[in-house]
């Protein structure tokens, strides 16, 4: 090797060193590069971003008859088709929708997905005809932390829906757990709590539990029975004698009872009228017969622990009807008088089933 060559490879390594030496002393001057801590501020406002409402497109094509194969009919049973709603949206996680609750005019709602979600909004009316959807939102249901309930194991299967004024139950299958939101404590945002429960509900069937919930106003007129009681309804919980299993959760006289099971039909959904009527809705499904649905009702004078409770069916449908997979189910009265039933169905986020809102006029 040439004096030359070495001195160069000499002065390159030196150079390399020095390049070194200075980089590093460089860097010691410098400001860290690494992103600073998240404050509590900053973690506020991601968390805020993560379970805030957001507003959704639904679009709705209406269904002008409740029968395709005979159009000129309106009447089933002791119900008068109004109208319906084929409801889509470019929102992922629309859909689902297994309970919804509507104010005293028919029109707010609030609705639950089974993916552990809320959904609020109007329906729009044409006359005694809905039309569409407005102001429609969406939120993550939040536990007592503020986090998506979601976030924890099986707690995603929301059910059943009951309201009490600002207090709104839910329902969760899998778990077989009911919470408690306040939705005076920041609507859709406010946190559940877990209500405690007989024993019982939680050996209810991991994926037959708890469907259906109905709140009893303690306001009701004199002479019902049952004020300030949550009834709790399950689908498919069944009795030493093959008979529904429900509870009376507080009130006067907590409990259970059985609800009569006919026809192998499961508890879907149910509502309180004014008038002390539980209508329990109900669904059936096989791969022969397909989809049927019915409601029945049941005198809330019936209802105690213990007791079991049958009534007549006032409806029924299959698929030759636009039918889906029905699971919600609410009243409202109309300033004329009327009694209106509003039932929902849950596509189970499948191309193969439709979310459908349905209105119908219970005739006396």
């Amino acid at each position: 090797m040439s004096t030359h060559r070495s001195r160069r490879s000499f002065l390159g390594h030196a150079a390399a060193g020095f390049s070194t030496l200075a980089i590093s002393r460089l860097a010691q001057a410098q400001p860290a590069t690494e992103p600073p801590p998240r404050t509590a501020q900053v973690t506020a406002q991601l968390e805020h971003a993560v379970t805030a409402p957001v507003s959704i497109e639904v679009n709705a094509r209406p269904i002008p008859n409740f029968e395709p194969r005979d159009r000129s009919r309106v009447r089933f049973g002791s119900l008068q088709y109004r109208s319906g709603l084929v409801l889509t949206s470019p929102y992922r996680g629309f859909g689902g929708l297994s309970g919804i609750r509507l104010d005293a005019k028919g029109e707010r709602f609030l609705a639950i997905s089974d993916q552990g979600g809320w959904f609020t909004g109007a329906i729009r009316y044409s006359g005694d005809k809905m039309i569409g959807l407005d102001d429609v939102e969406a939120a993550p249901m939040l536990n007592a932390e503020g986090r998506p309930i979601t976030e924890k194991r099986l707690w995603y299967d929301t059910e059943s829906l009951a309201r009490d004024g600002s207090l709104v139950y839910v329902g969760l299958e899998r778990v077989n757990q009911i919470m408690r939101f306040d939705l005076a404590k920041g609507g859709t945002r406010a946190r559940g709590e877990v209500l405690p429960t007989p024993p019982a509900v939680r050996k209810l069937p991991y994926n037959k539990g708890l469907e259906a919930l109905v709140f009893v106003p303690k306001e009701m007129s004199k002479g019902q029975p049952l004020p300030g009681t949550l009834i709790a309804f399950s689908e498919r919980g069944l009795d030493a004698d093959g008979n529904l299993v429900a509870f009376l959760i507080g009130g006067p006289t907590p409990g259970q009872f059985s609800v009569r099971r006919t026809d192998k039909f499961d508890i879907s959904d149910a509502v309180l009228l004014p008038s002390g009527e539980l209508l329990i809705l109900e669904r059936r499904f096989s791969w022969f017969t397909g989809v049927n649905i019915r409601i029945r009702a049941i005198p809330l004078k019936s209802v105690a622990p213990n007791a079991l409770v049958d009534g007549p069916a006032l409806f029924a449908a299959d698929l030759g009807h636009e039918i889906d997979n029905m699971e919600g189910i609410d009243a409202h009265v109309t300033p004329e008088g009327e009694t209106v039933l509003t039932l929902v169905s849950d596509d189970n986020f499948s191309m193969l089933q439709r979310t459908l809102l349905l209105q119908f006029t219970l005739v006396e």
